[in-house]
């Protein structure tokens, strides 16, 4: 299994983000079949969630996406990358090139395991089961169906 990263566009971001982005190569939504086609499929994959990227550009080679563009919250940038992320075929998604405002929130990643439910996680960093909405909604690019999770998958966690 091949390790994905993401690389950020400040250097403390690059020195939080290192190591939370290391997505399993072969799970994930099957997006495309050539790399040929991978960043057209990968840039209307994110624009049709919009998470908020303006002039989105996105490249794709030898497995690695890099993103571009201008995105109006940290919550935005990272939902572009965790949708392109969790992509099959994809190994690194770099961001050098994404304008983005500097960390407010506070945000934990998480792998999800085999056997885990939203409430499960919902109940392991809130306390309380019943609080999965707040994880499904900050994910909803990511996750369609709170009951369709796999395992692999990364997704975020806010803490605030």
């Amino acid at each position: 299994m091949e390790a994905r990263k993401i690389m950020s566009n400040t250097k403390k971001q690059k020195e939080d983000a290192m190591g939370l982005f290391d997505f399993v190569k072969d799970i994930g939504r099957k997006l495309f079949n050539r790399d040929a086609e991978a960043a057209e499929k990968i840039k209307a994959h994110i624009e049709e969630a919009n998470p908020g990227i303006s002039d989105l550009d996105v490249e794709f080679k030898d497995g690695v996406v890099s993103i571009s563009g201008r995105a109006v919250s940290v919550e935005a940038m990272e939902k572009a990358v965790l949708m392109a992320g969790n992509i099959r075929g994809v190994t690194e998604v770099k961001i050098d090139k994404l304008q983005a405002p500097s960390v407010q929130a506070k945000v934990e990643y998480y792998t999800i395991k085999k056997g885990d439910t939203l409430s499960a996680i919902a109940k392991q960093f809130y306390g309380r089961a019943n609080d999965y909405p707040k994880i499904f909604e900050a994910n909803r690019e990511v996750i369609k169906d709170p009951n369709l999770i796999f395992p692999g998958q990364k997704i975020r966690i806010p803490l605030d």
